[in-house]
């Protein structure tokens, strides 16, 4: 579904990404693991189009992404939560989920405000409010719960549990599995270990731009010096 092929990016002068290599199949969820500095989120913004590849290939199906205008990654299919949640804060929690909604064509059941709810029931309870009265975990449903309004064939979590409560964390780990009970192709950028080992697929570990380790939750396990290696955790 996504490939990355040696790429390269970064910004200005400093190149963070060198010859990263990658793969995400359908139905598939992937982690990606580092920490702070190591080159994650240019890699995700190099996928989403807001920084051009100085080297190498993302492939998303049959689309070559290399030069493509953000707006038109994202109507490709790839939906985004971003690190800091980016909600419209003067826009009611339902006003928020139906301003990017999609209905792009899926092979499953397509997402619908009535599945959100289902999904985040207290968004529904806070339907009516406003984007700003929400608490962090609950901007941070509400983000996952407008990318995921796109129909995306791939989703894209960039720290999605970042400065939340365990409690909240806990039920964002919780929604992710159902969500990937559904079959929905899932990227997942975090440092929680034993979370992504128990929700993901297979894993990429990042270390100064580039992917230092790569294998499945078995493989993960198996290493105990992993995660303090590459995560410090």
């Amino acid at each position: 579904m996504l490939a990355l092929d040696g790429v390269c990016s970064g910004y200005g002068l400093g190149q963070v990404l060198f010859e990263v290599s990658m793969t995400i199949r359908k139905g598939e969820v992937v982690s990606l693991m580092g920490r702070n500095g190591m080159g994650k989120t240019t890699l995700i913004r190099t996928v989403m189009g807001m920084l051009a590849p100085r080297a190498g290939n993302i492939q998303f199906g049959e689309r070559r992404l290399n030069g493509l205008a953000m707006h038109r990654v994202a109507a490709l299919g790839l939906g985004w939560v971003p690190e800091g949640r980016f909600i419209f804060p003067s826009l009611s929690v339902e006003e928020n989920l139906v301003a990017t909604a999609s209905r792009r064509a899926v092979s499953g059941q397509p997402w619908t405000l009535e599945r959100i709810y289902e999904l985040f029931p207290r968004l529904y309870e806070r339907r009516r409010n406003g984007g700003a009265q929400l608490s962090g975990g609950e901007q941070q449903m509400l983000t996952i719960g407008r990318a995921l309004m796109t129909n995306p064939s791939l989703l894209i979590l960039d720290e999605a549990t970042e400065g939340l409560s365990p409690k909240i964390r806990q039920e964002i780990w919780r929604t992710l599995g159902v969500v990937k009970s559904t079959g929905q192709s899932i990227l997942v950028v975090d440092k929680d270990v034993r979370a992504l080992a128990k929700l993901a697929d297979r894993h990429y570990m990042i270390e100064k731009g580039r992917i230092a380790w790569e294998g499945d939750s078995a493989a993960l396990f198996a290493d105990a010096g992993l995660a303090q290696r590459y995560v410090g955790l």
